[in-house]
């Protein structure tokens, strides 16, 4: 997984659901999996929700890190939401 999420260009964000397919697991697996990693090893904050939502981040700062994190990246984000159609990025 850590090598998709690195794949991910500056700038984009993918999906639960698109990462999932690619990994050929069900979206919430691939959620738990994200739970787990390292996020200075492998940007996890680049995973949302399908509808543009974030989503969680369970690294320390939670929601609020994830979105300085997104903003650093040169991704917008309004009212807790993300616009697929400019940012969105698939495998």
């Amino acid at each position: 997984m850590r090598d998709l999420l690195k794949q991910i260009p500056k700038g984009k964000v993918t999906t639960y659901k698109i990462l999932a397919e690619k990994l050929g697991l069900h979206q919430r697996a691939a959620a738990g999996m994200l739970r787990t990693n390292d996020a200075t090893k492998a940007p996890c904050y680049k995973v949302i929700a399908s509808d543009g939502k974030l989503g969680g981040y369970s690294a320390q700062g939670g929601v609020k890190k994830k979105i300085m994190l997104l903003r650093k990246d040169g991704i917008n984000v309004e009212k807790g939401k993300i616009d697929l159609e400019k940012y969105l990025y698939r495998f």
